[in-house]
């Protein structure tokens, strides 16, 4: 090895200086030309469809090496509505009148949301905020919510947001060194898991609903670790959804209600983490 090397010192440029070096070249056909772009510098070769494997390498190492630099080791992941308005704000998503008193309804989870995520920041604080750091999809509604609850007492939370045709775009409580955009929803999942230590999951459509049959999934046939997950809004998660009646039907174990709890306040799910990790 190069004695050198062992002060940081390597015979080649970085990618940085590379490019600067490009930028310095005459401007002739030849330097338009697309050919001549640096490969990694390409968009338009970058987004051809043969290079995906590498455009779903790079979400998977982009977030994950951002949140190491920032010794981020465990997060709780808050599932949940973009259309739930915070208590008295405009049901902007409401099509009809029901819709509408439902959503209205519906606020008191963003209240909830955040009352949680600022339970989990005070203690996350304690640690650095290296645990226990709340992480959300970045969005309007609940994810607002959860966002804005670690910023009422000044601690940094992630994002992780999508490209979608609606809906969807950073919140403004989101930490700016934490908010991520994704193109891939798989890659997006991975990272809501990879660090999760309990789950909170509120109202929410299509988009919550896969994120909680996923996560079910993941702990039922122990993929990842069983931790703590709270559904937010009893009335409403046994009315969506019945499962006691797949464990009837056989088609789910009984043991497996208890992959979860139902709660209705920040205090109960805040008291189920608690105790599952003797804080």
């Amino acid at each position: 090895m190069n004695p050198l090397e062992k002060d940081g010192w390597t015979p080649f440029s970085n990618s940085g200086e590379t490019v600067k070096r490009v930028a310095a070249v005459p401007d002739t056909p030849q330097t338009r030309a697309p050919a001549y772009k640096l490969a990694f510098s390409d968009t338009e070769f970058m987004t051809k469809r043969e290079l995906r494997p590498i455009r779903l390498q790079l979400e998977l190492l982009k977030p994950e090496m951002v949140m190491e630099e920032r010794g981020i080791k465990s997060t709780v992941v808050l599932f949940g509505g973009a259309r739930i308005p915070e208590p008295g704000g405009e049901a902007w998503a409401a099509k009809n009148e029901v819709q509408k008193k439902n959503l209205e309804a519906n606020s008191v989870y963003y209240e909830e949301a955040r009352e949680f995520a600022r339970r989990c920041s005070e203690y996350s604080a304690s640690t650095y905020y290296r645990e226990f750091v709340v992480v959300t999809g970045g969005g309007p509604g609940v994810m607002e919510a959860g966002n804005r609850g670690a910023a009422d007492i000044g601690a940094p939370s992630i994002g992780l947001n999508i490209v979608l045709p609606h809906e969807q775009a950073p919140n403004a409580y989101v930490t700016p060194e934490l908010c991520f955009n994704f193109h891939y929803f798989a890659l997006r999942k991975m990272h809501f898991l990879f660090r999760a230590k309990a789950f909170a999951v509120f109202p929410g459509g299509f988009g919550t609903m896969d994120e909680l049959f996923e996560t079910l999934t993941l702990m039922q046939t122990g993929r990842m670790e069983r931790v703590p997950l709270v559904l937010f809004g009893k009335e409403f998660w046994t009315k969506a959804i019945n499962i006691p009646y797949l464990s009837e039907q056989g088609t789910i174990s009984p043991e497996d209600l208890e992959l979860f709890h139902y709660v209705d306040t920040a205090d109960e799910a805040w008291a189920v983490v608690k105790d599952h990790y003797n804080l």
